[in-house]
């Protein structure tokens, strides 16, 4: 991963830490939407390489656990972005030829879904939920789900539009 890559990324990363810091748990188990996670999946699509995307999963899990507001929510929180990272830049290598457009929503759905049933299954195992798993899932996962789809689809968006202007200024 080159120079420019990795700091991209970090940026990324630190607006992710940012707004999982400042966001407050919901009054359901004191989880909170994971805006992380937007940040991090944007960080893997612009990193591109299998490698970064361990090391931003790595990165993302310590830093959300640093920010939990969760119960005892550090070791799901690395645990979920250890998980999730390589999921999603799986989807993302396997959508590479669809609509940009398209696989944007599809893999900012799909992964938070993923991350956010990883977290509560191992938060489960290892800790007790503070609320059931189908009503965490439904009030703060799928909530989540669709706020980090429109997060990710409007960023990769101006994104393109930048690459696109940066490309016919250059």
């Amino acid at each position: 991963m080159n120079t420019k890559k990795m700091v991209t990324a970090a940026l990324f990363l630190a607006m992710g830490y940012i707004l999982h810091l400042v966001i407050p748990g919901l009054p359901l188990g004191s989880m909170k939407p994971d805006p992380f996670l937007a940040m991090m999946f944007l960080a893997i699509f612009f990193v591109d390489d299998f490698k970064g995307t361990i090391a931003i999963g790595a990165a993302a899990g310590l830093l959300t656990a640093m920010t939990t507001t969760f119960p005892m929510g550090q070791i799901p929180n690395i645990i979920d972005k250890m998980v999730t990272a390589p999921a999603v830049y799986l989807l993302y290598t396997m959508l590479r030829n669809a609509n940009p457009s398209l696989r944007t929503i599809v893999i900012a759905s799909i992964g938070t879904i993923i991350s956010g049933t990883v977290f509560l299954g191992s938060a489960q195992v290892f800790f007790q939920l503070p609320a059931p798993f189908a009503a965490l899932f439904v009030g703060v996962v799928l909530p989540a789900a669709v706020s980090n789809t429109v997060m990710v689809a409007v960023i990769d968006r101006v994104m393109s539009k930048a690459r696109i202007s940066a490309r016919v200024s250059a």
